[in-house]
């Protein structure tokens, strides 16, 4: 498996496709680096779930360019869902990997922050993005997949937030699938110096219904002292999509990464979310939604390791699971020696809409220091009839109490996410698969 891409796309191919966008000579560097790991490396193995028989080789890679738009009522309906029509936002559009919009507010670049498009970044901060791309968070040879992804990665966004400055407005990014069997190997990396703040949420979104194509999204994420990062997302992908979704956080000394995550994709998909506790009280609150439906496979992890003293990681997910669809939640919580006083909580609960869903929840604590407090939870189980029967006794359908009570399984994290209009859809896309 992905033996085929590394024959479809050669050396030859990455150089051009460095070459057309204009790259530093590092970047090609890094594609080709990337390609030859690939050659070599095997795929990833997620705990209880086969991807063998996945299909990663499907897609096309290079994208005709879209034309720009003016105007956010340029988009389509279903796209104008995720933005203020009314207000301009600090907003990156994507269509099919090209960037088609952006606004960023006076007051955003007047405090040196930097907004924009991965392709952008690297023409106008290479030495800036060269620091942080797959270094730290993630490398390039962990698995087949990041080597791939080095190699062809095709959009993305750059965020950069110097330091004492506190981004008021949420920054949002859009990246949206439209051409049939489009891969999107989409990179994002956001930075936050000393003593900063913002807050991020990203949407992707298929506006196809079929296809046969990939998604492999890396997301880098850098808490320095005392900076602050509020990350949301809504992943949207169709059925024919199969995605690999990795997520990383690194947080230094007193730093915060939240995260909240609506995991709302119809195709085979692994997605990792791992944050390291570097410095000393760093937090991480780690917050994630799922549901699953029709012959989906789906494997979700989140893992908070705990590395400096007093630091403070918590794991709360949450999925539903109706027709065949399967899913295992990985909720790992770890503190390493000399990680003395720090605290590891997590939570992960599954419920399940039909007789043939299938979810497992897996709890995992690491411990290697004494002086720490540890715990977690786990549930898999079926709609509550006590909650069924009292709704039910009000004068409630069965299917409109079964409706309320998924919302309210999933709320507590779609209220986190900070766009109301980003949140609504979140809560339309959820209505829309259970029903």
């Amino acid at each position: 498996m992905s033996a085929e891409v590394t024959t479809r796309f050669d050396k030859a191919y990455i150089e051009a496709y460095s070459d057309k966008n204009n790259e530093p000579d590092w970047m090609k560097a890094f594609r080709l680096t990337g390609f030859e790991k690939a050659l070599t490396l095997d795929m990833p193995k997620p705990d209880k779930t086969r991807i063998t028989r996945w299909d990663f080789d499907s897609f096309e890679h290079d994208a005709v360019k879209s034309n720009a738009i003016n105007d956010l009522s340029e988009l389509p309906a279903d796209i104008q869902k995720f933005v203020d029509l009314k207000e301009k936002q600090n907003l990156l559009i994507l269509k099919d990997n090209h960037l088609i919009y952006k606004h960023a507010t006076e007051g955003l670049m007047n405090n040196g922050v930097i907004f924009t498009d991965l392709n952008t970044a690297l023409k106008d901060h290479p030495e800036l993005v060269k620091a942080y791309f797959m270094t730290d968070a993630v490398t390039i040879d962990e698995h087949k997949l990041t080597a791939l992804h080095a190699a062809l990665v095709n959009g993305g966004a750059f965020v950069y937030v110097p330091k004492n400055v506190v981004v008021e407005e949420p920054l949002q990014a859009i990246f949206w699938q439209d051409q049939k069997d489009l891969a999107l190997f989409n990179h994002v990396i956001i930075v936050a110096e000393e003593n900063s703040e913002l807050t991020y949420v990203e949407n992707y979104l298929a506006t196809h219904d079929e296809t046969k194509a990939v998604a492999n999204v890396i997301a880098e994420v850098f808490a320095k002292d005392n900076a602050k990062i509020s990350f949301g997302s809504v992943d949207n992908f169709a059925h024919g999509t199969t995605s690999y979704i990795n997520r990383r956080g690194l947080a230094e000394r007193d730093a915060k990464i939240e995260w909240a995550l609506g995991q709302m994709n119809d195709g085979n998909t692994i997605s990792e979310n791992i944050t390291h506790l570097l410095g000393d009280s760093s937090v991480c609150y780690a917050k994630a939604v799922s549901v699953g439906r029709g012959d989906q496979i789906q494997n979700f992890t989140a893992k908070i390791v705990n590395y400096g003293k007093h630091s403070d990681g918590m794991i709360f997910q949450h999925g539903v699971m109706k027709d065949k669809a399967t899913a295992i939640f990985h909720g790992i919580g770890k503190i390493v020696r000399g990680g003395t006083k720090a605290n590891a909580e997590q939570e992960s609960r599954v419920l399940m809409l039909s007789k043939d869903a299938r979810g497992d929840a897996n709890p995992i604590l690491l411990i290697d220091e004494d002086d720490v407090t540890a715990g977690h939870a786990a549930s898999v189980g079926r709609v509550d009839p006590v909650q069924l029967y009292y709704l039910m006794s009000r004068g409630i359908s069965q299917q409109e109490a079964e409706r309320l009570i998924i919302h309210g399984f999933l709320a507590p994290v779609v209220n986190e996410i900070p766009i109301k209009a980003v949140r609504e859809q979140l809560t339309d896309v959820i209505e829309r698969k259970v029903n």
